[in-house]
């Protein structure tokens, strides 16, 4: 039984690259000039354990039927009906747009079920119109970056909702995945050492001078049957101090690196402490939303360990108060000693930032919160908290509805994430929490179900 997914939205959203993405390799031409894909143009694609035919389409315009645009509508209008699922592809960067919501009331109308999937949504840049398209009325949207690969596993799992079984074969577990690791640091604190004692292999070229690593080394590994991609990088000097070219693609390289990893190791010199240049590294990942472990090298020749330990994890309390309980681990990579609780403390940090929670434990949560410590007055009338959600892991991100999202103060954000890490264990990892207008988005669903 063939199982098939049509790929459509206005010109130059991603369609294409999300089609390329799909199938694993470059079959469709991918350009920011608008209408390059004329035709319908099939794949065999892959998205975890599901095997389907994707269909990439043309950008959806309202033309003449007898003009070329309107010849390749009518191409994109085939593929729509045929398909079993429709994406409909938005621009999160540009928001959704009246083309967006007309269509989004056309496809409405087909039997097939439809997803909005909001592409270019890397960082933090396609927040307003994710939440955007919550108004097309199609459910849940799904934020993902085609040219990135981010949020494949929440596209799968919308996908999977609607497919056959026969589409879905015998997964591998998703730790069999493997997971990006990172490690990144200031000059000379050990981070190569630290990849070469991990590995069992002299990977990277080590030594006393600083800045020996200029490229970013990256090495296939497996840690107790899980697949690990480590990347070693190049030092990260404050900006003042980089004055050499090389030096400053070598950081622009690392900082690529931090987007694209999953969990990343800040490696610190236990001689020296914490410093603000670890802060200024450690509070850029967090601002990524990459899960962070603080690991402290050289910690054999420390000799008032418990002092020092207290220091740095004071430090880390009072500097990343937006991510409460970062864990911090001392060993030293040079003998070795202390590498073995880096890696269970890294899966660790990565489940939980994987982890998702339903949507009914989350409204029961916020009943309770609000009912301890309501929201404060504003002009007379208190702040009305009507809905929660998380719409998003990796890392966990909620959605909160609000009668008016920016007269919440940030202290009563605080709390509710404080809260949030208290009652579903977020601790050490970082928490988006993001403040939208409106009704109840699932309000009109269930008096549909009534």
């Amino acid at each position: 039984m063939t199982f098939t997914v049509a790929v459509v939205g206005r010109p130059n959203v991603g369609k294409s690259t999300l089609f390329n993405r799909l199938v694993g390799r470059r079959l469709a031409i991918v350009d920011d000039t608008p209408g390059v894909t004329r035709d319908r143009r099939e794949g065999e694609a892959r998205l975890g354990p599901l095997r389907f035919t994707v269909i990439d389409t043309a950008g959806l315009t309202e033309a003449d039927p007898d003009s070329l645009e309107g010849r390749m509508q009518a191409q994109t209008d085939r593929a729509a009906e045929a398909a079993d699922v429709t994406l409909l592809v938005i621009d999160g960067r540009a928001g959704v747009t009246p083309v967006d919501q007309h269509f989004a009331d056309v496809l409405r109308r087909l039997a097939a079920p439809v997803i909005a999937v909001v592409n270019k949504c890397e960082g933090r840049g396609g927040d307003d119109g994710f939440f955007g398209a919550y108004a097309l009325g199609l459910g849940d949207p799904v934020a993902i970056s085609a040219e990135h690969g981010q949020g494949m596993a929440e596209l799968y799992e919308a996908l999977a909702a609607h497919a056959p079984e026969a589409a879905i074969e015998d997964a591998a577990p998703r730790d069999e995945r493997p997971l990006q690791l990172a490690i990144i640091g200031r000059p000379n604190v050990g981070k190569s050492t630290l990849l070469n004692r991990l590995i069992g292999d002299e990977r990277s070229v080590t030594g006393p001078e600083p800045g020996i690593t200029r490229d970013p080394i990256a090495v296939e590994w497996s840690y107790k049957d899980r697949p690990v991609r480590l990347v070693d990088t190049a030092g990260l000097r404050r900006r003042a101090r980089i004055d050499v070219k090389l030096e400053q693609l070598s950081a622009s390289e690392t900082l690529r690196v931090i987007r694209h990893a999953e969990v990343v190791v800040l490696v610190l010199d236990a001689l020296v402490g914490l410093e603000r240049q670890d802060l200024n590294i450690a509070r850029h990942v967090v601002e990524e939303g990459r899960a962070l472990v603080v690991a402290a090298n050289k910690w054999d020749l420390v000799k008032d360990d418990r002092a020092m330990r207290k220091r740095i994890q004071a430090r880390l309390g009072e500097s990343l108060t937006q991510v409460r309980g970062m864990p911090l681990v001392t060993f030293s990579a040079l003998t070795g000693h202390g590498v073995n609780t880096l890696m269970p403390k890294l899966f660790e940090i990565y489940d939980l930032w994987n982890k998702r929670v339903s949507t009914g434990r989350l409204n029961r949560w916020l009943r309770e919160v609000v009912g301890e410590h309501p929201p404060p007055m504003v002009e007379g009338r208190r702040l009305k908290i009507r809905y929660v959600t998380q719409v998003k892991a990796r890392p966990p991100t909620f959605a909160v509805f609000v009668s008016k999202p920016d007269a919440l103060p940030d202290s009563y954000c605080r709390y509710l994430t404080n809260r949030l890490r208290d009652a579903f264990g977020f601790d050490a990892v970082p928490i988006r929490l993001l403040l939208r207008a409106g009704k109840n988005p699932y309000a009109d669903r269930a008096r549909k179900r009534r």
